[in-house]
């Protein structure tokens, strides 16, 4: 029975209890240290800048999806405070910045808006008026008129939808697919489908632009205020060094602030015009059309078994939409190859462009429509075979990396299974659907994993310790609510000997030492490293302060001195020690400053600079020896009301491995966030466009659902990870993004067992409930 098979891979201990570590070291559950002045409303985010003399934008869009435009600004010229409008005659020609690999932008002058309308929606215009007001009110008067073009808005999920042209490299292959397919004794194929998804943020998308001179201040929520800061700066001619954002809250990002979106140089351009700073913030249904959400996603899977269950082979078919002006690949294919043992495999990923706007990184790209094929495939797999889903899994167990043949470097894939099953009561599920029922509402209970790649980029911190005993990290690192404050301020007093309390954090400033993107669900295992290095070695010139100098009451403490609540002493003396103060105090020093990286030993300035402002040293560390991923098994129970076809989540069951957990409080509610981000994608969100003019309909939070308390159960988190040390420089591995990675795919196999209805076209609403066939 699969149950006594995992019996040995129950965690001694899992849940959310306390560890018994104390809150202030790393891996202790400190309450965030940056909690008080967010719910307090002292946190300052950037939009909330407020400089002398400020003026504000709005945008105007285009109307159609495609054609030549004239734009007539005349009357919001002449309307009340208005003091600039941008039009396409009328803006400068800028430079093209290269882009986030570091490769160049396309030659010749750049304007950020132009004649031609690419997307529905497109920022076209815009106005500056002394107030926000009155620059809408003018923004509306701008008319805008011109050849209505075709505009291509292909669905993919249309019969006729074209298969799309190949990016490469976009094939995985290894084995032959085909052949293993055309002997396998099972084989199911069907075709599963994504929407859009938008990211939907709180805090709107915008800046505060001011120029003083050639010197270019921004204040702009931003994951990534070196990568920023270098766009800007190539586009104004400015150095790198003249341009400074500042951003030390981010009010949700998900991957939306990551990028210098073309809107932006409106504001800097304006401001430049006026001398005077230039605020932009976006109304929420801009911030469906000014930045791009997940693409919508095409999956054809063929997968086959022989008559044990055992795979021989997978067969992905995919595509999903791209814009007319830059290539983003929202490509299932990676995550097909990396979960299961599997001989002959292939994937290939084409793309469809559209008129719309360039999608982008929206947590886990890829990853999370790649989970929704393969998984719900492997339960129509299960289901064929009438087999237990989990066992199925099980038979299929990849002990190293399917892809490369490496060994993982930790991989407790088993560990969750077991601890999620076990929590959630899955040997009592009945095999057959629709066997459980609680008068008109159906009960089904369905699984599914998920990985998410553990990629590293180095990094820089400094750490001061000053002559109050408090110690300070300073980080060009973003905090978006994933507790980057919190976790940095543990690392550093782990490694001086400081309670938690003892020590602040400053971060989102350019001009702060540099950090990478935050994405890909790196900032933490990075900026622990980095942070960890500098405040050991403030600790040890600490030490060597207090044992070398004349004036130093432990100067004759011996060779060594341990540091515990801000306090130095000697190895087994009982006394009290010495305060970092006191130290200080006594000795006269000014504090101590350390500078670290983790930068390759003899990079150079070049090297760092490309290193925190392009992804090319981003990486899944291709020459390990091991390969490292984060793993997740979801356990979920719906309830579908049989008459109306409404779908419940009830339950929700999560067991991650995510190696060390810096801070478990924390870790579990980033997990929790991505399984509602889950819950979204599976019955709610759906970006709605017209087919036939490229319009996105629902462009308001009212229309876009996005889940809410009443669509969330409790969720329940396991940790079964261990530190893995190969994976980063302190056992951790990804967090951020593997929360939302099976989510829905667990869910639409709950809705399968429940109802016997197999939906493959997210999110499963109450008409495709209604309509689908039992046992499809």
């Amino acid at each position: 029975m699969t149950a006594e098979i995992l019996a040995p891979f129950l965690p001694r201990k899992h849940g959310s209890a306390d560890d018994g570590l104390p809150e202030g070291v790393l891996g202790g559950r400190l309450a965030r240290i940056d909690g008080p002045a967010k719910v307090t409303g002292a946190a300052a985010f950037s939009l909330e800048h407020r400089p002398e003399g400020l003026v504000y934008m709005a945008l105007v869009r285009a109307p159609v999806a495609a054609g030549a435009l004239t734009v007539d600004a005349e009357a919001a010229r002449a309307a009340p405070g208005v003091v600039a409008t941008l039009t396409p005659e009328t803006f400068p020609a800028l430079a093209s910045a290269s882009d986030w690999t570091g490769a160049p932008g396309p030659e010749g002058p750049w304007r950020p808006i132009g004649p031609e309308a690419r997307w529905m929606g497109q920022p076209v215009a815009a106005v500056v008026a002394e107030t926000w007001e009155e620059a809408a009110e003018a923004a509306a008067l701008v008319r805008i008129s011109g050849e209505d073009g075709a505009a291509f808005a292909s669905d993919l999920h249309a019969p006729d939808a074209p298969e799309g042209f190949a990016m490469e490299p976009a094939d995985i292959v290894w084995g032959d697919a085909e052949a293993a397919l055309a002997g396998a004794e099972t084989v199911i194929e069907a075709t599963y489908r994504t929407p859009r998804e938008h990211h939907v943020a709180i805090e709107p998308h915008g800046m505060i632009a001011q120029w003083d001179g050639d010197r270019l201040t921004i204040h702009e929520p931003s994951q990534w205020v070196d990568g920023m800061a270098r766009a800007h700066a190539e586009r104004f001619g400015i150095p790198f060094e003249n341009v400074r954002i500042v951003s030390p809250y981010i009010g949700g990002g998900f991957g939306s602030k990551a990028m210098a979106y073309a809107w932006s140089a409106l504001a800097i351009q304006a401001a430049r015009d006026l001398g005077r700073p230039v605020k932009l913030a976006l109304t929420r249904a801009q911030t469906f059309t000014a930045l791009g959400g997940r693409a919508a996603t095409r999956s054809t899977l063929r997968i086959g078994a022989d008559a044990e269950g055992k795979l021989v082979g997978i067969d992905l078919n995919s595509a999903s939409e791209t814009s007319l002006d830059a290539i983003w690949p929202e490509n299932p294919g990676p995550p097909a190859s990396e979960m299961y043992a599997v001989p002959n495999f292939r994937a290939r990923h084409r793309l469809v462009q559209v008129n719309s706007v360039t999608p982008g990184a929206l947590r886990a790209p890829g990853e999370s429509p790649g989970a929704f094929g393969l998984e719900c495939a492997m339960d129509e797999l299960a289901w064929a075979l009438r087999m237990d889903p989990l066992s199925l899994r099980l038979k299929n167990y990849a002990e190293t990396d399917p892809r490369s043949g490496k060994p993982w470097s930790t991989r407790r894939l088993r560990e969750a299974f077991a601890a999620g099953a076990e929590r959630f009561g899955w040997w009592d599920r009945p095999l057959a659907p629709r066997s459980m029922r609680e008068g008109r509402e159906l009960i089904g209970w369905g699984m599914a994993s998920g990985a998410f790649p553990v990629i590293n980029t180095p990094a820089e911190a400094r750490v001061r310790i000053g002559t109050d005993g408090r110690a300070e990290v300073l980080s060009g690192g973003t905090e978006m609510g994933q507790g980057t404050y919190t976790i940095l301020a543990q690392t550093a007093a782990e490694a001086i000997g400081l309670p938690a309390g003892a020590v602040s954090v400053r971060l989102g400033d350019s001009e702060l030492p540099g950090a990478p993107v935050s994405g890909g669900s790196q900032l933490a295992n990075l900026m622990t490293g980095a942070v960890m290095k500098a405040a050991r070695a403030a600790r040890d010139e600490l030490v060597a302060l207090a044992l070398t100098h004349p004036a130093s009451p432990l100067r004759d403490a011996g060779n060594d001195l341990e540091i515990s609540g801000g306090r130095l002493r000697a190895p087994r003396d009982g006394g009290e020690g010495v305060s970092i103060a006191d130290l200080f105090a006594a000795t006269g020093a000014p504090g101590i400053d350390v500078m670290r990286d983790t930068l390759p030993e003899g990079s150079t300035a070049q090297d760092r600079f490309e290193t925190f402002t392009t992804v090319t040293r981003m990486g899944r560390g291709a020459n390990s020896p091991t390969a490292s991923m984060s793993w997740i098994a979801h356990f979920a129970e719906v309830r579908v009301d049989e008459d109306f076809g409404t779908v419940r989540l009830s339950r929700l069951v999560s067991a991650v491995d995510a190696g060390r957990l810096y801070n478990p409080r924390l870790a579990e509610s980033q997990v929790k966030g991505g399984a509602i981000m889950g819950i979204g994608m599976a019955l709610l969100e759906e970006g709605v466009i017209d087919r036939r003019f490229g319009r996105a309909i629902n462009d308001n939070l009212g229309d876009y659902l996005a889940p809410t308390q009443a669509d969330v159960p409790g969720i329940e988190v396991i940790d079964v990870g261990v530190p893995d040390y190969d994976a980063s420089a302190l056992g951790g591995k990804a967090v951020g993004e593997i929360g939302i990675v099976g989510v829905a795919p667990a869910i639409a196999n709950a809705v399968f067992h429940a109802t016997g209805k197999r939906i493959r076209d997210l999110p499963i609403t109450l008409e495709k409930v209604l309509e689908t066939p039992a046992f499809a």
